[in-house]
């Protein structure tokens, strides 16, 4: 069995990583940290775990690097990681490591691991940095037709309050969510200069949180070098990602409900007057926006096949 470690347990992510590697069939979660949880069990906090001894333990992560790991994955708050970088690199000799939060994927030490669009640079790697969800979704909105654009897209993006994080904050506050839409870091976002970054080329992300829990709804407005018909513009998405089942391509407007607890990505309502497109995509934050897709690139680190206890 794949041994892993799970260093940031208590998170949202936490726990659709801890339930993804419970059920895959080659791997095995031998530790789980968090310093909130420390010596409680992890079938008290992960609804039908498998494992009744296993317990969370505290976060000396020093002693990570004397463990004998196959993969150790971080689902950090941003900027913590990013402390540990020589640790990283000692534990990297000999175990994957996947970071799900922003601090690697800026650095070019690290692969950044989009798993559809990066398989062959992630395959034997040992140094991942996991995308971010809004701009996981973005990317794949746009890449398709990425050489077709003029000009900066323009991205509204709304997402449920878990992805503000377990600590509470306005933006994960019901009460305050409650018959809500509220806007946030508008010029500059994390995930903004990530896209770009990713495809070469500028994007304008304008993301609100809503009151429900889980998923991301992205309305995409983009400038074409040319003329297209929806149906051409159809086919280049669906030639694009036929080869992908997560990635799923129709006519109709994706949903937010229709994602929430799947791992599929959902790109759909190409509409088109002139030489302006809107692309509708929709994920759910947590799993295929990062916790599946930390499951994805270990995969494609270790030479199993990508989606392996996935689908």
């Amino acid at each position: 069995m794949i041994k892993i470690a799970l260093v940031g347990a208590r998170g949202h992510v936490g726990f659709e990583l801890i339930k993804l590697i419970d059920t895959h069939p080659k791997t095995q979660l031998v530790a789980a940290y968090s310093r909130e949880y420390t010596g409680k069990k992890v079938t008290e906090i992960v609804t039908g775990f498998s494992d009744h001894n296993l317990r969370y333990c505290a976060d000396e992560l020093e002693g990570l690097a004397e463990r004998d790991l196959d993969v150790l994955f971080l689902a950090l708050p941003n900027e913590i990681a990013a402390k540990n970088h020589n640790l990283w690199l000692k534990i990297s000799k000999n175990t994957v490591i996947i970071d799900l939060s922003s601090d690697f994927r800026f650095d070019d030490s690290w692969i950044y691991g989009q798993p559809e669009t990066k398989q062959k640079k992630i395959a034997g790697q040992k140094l991942i940095a996991n995308p971010g969800c809004y701009a996981t979704a973005s990317q794949l909105g746009i890449l398709p037709i990425v050489e077709l654009l003029e000009g900066i897209p323009c991205i509204f993006g709304v997402s449920g309050y878990s992805g503000a994080g377990s600590k509470p904050s306005d933006k994960n506050n019901p009460k305050l969510l409650k018959d809500n839409l509220m806007p946030y870091k508008l010029v500059d976002h994390i995930h903004e200069n990530e896209v770009s970054r990713v495809l070469n080329h500028p994007v304008h992300l304008m993301p609100h949180v809503a009151e429900f829990f889980r998923g991301i709804h992205l309305t995409l407005s983009l400038t074409l070098k040319g003329r297209k018909t929806e149906s051409e513009i159809l086919q280049i998405y669906q030639e694009y990602y036929h080869q992908f089942e997560l990635i799923k391509v129709s006519k109709e407007i994706p949903e937010v409900s229709q994602v929430q607890n799947t791992h599929n990505v959902l790109i759909g309502g190409f509409s088109i007057k002139g030489k302006h497109l809107v692309v509708c995509a929709c994920i759910d934050n947590l799993l295929k926006g990062a916790a599946t897709q930390a499951i994805q690139n270990m995969n494609l680190a270790l030479g199993i096949e990508m989606n392996l206890g996935i689908v």
